[in-house]
């Protein structure tokens, strides 16, 4: 199950770099998670880096 980023995204950036799948990119208005590539960080042992470092904690499970 992939996660999603809400409308409430301020497009700071902060959690594109933190993705291990690189599975974070920039769209339009907000940053947007490619499904197909999220992995909740299952690889890195589960601890999800993008929430963590999101500041508006916009970020959720689908």
């Amino acid at each position: 199950m992939a996660n999603k980023i809400s409308e409430e995204c301020i497009n700071c950036g902060a959690c594109e770099p933190e993705c291990p799948n690189q599975a974070i990119t920039q769209g339009d208005n907000t940053f947007v998670i490619d499904a197909a590539k999220c992995d909740n960080c299952a690889k890195s042992g589960g601890d999800e880096k993008c929430k963590a470092v999101c500041p508006t904690d916009c970020i959720s499970k689908v």
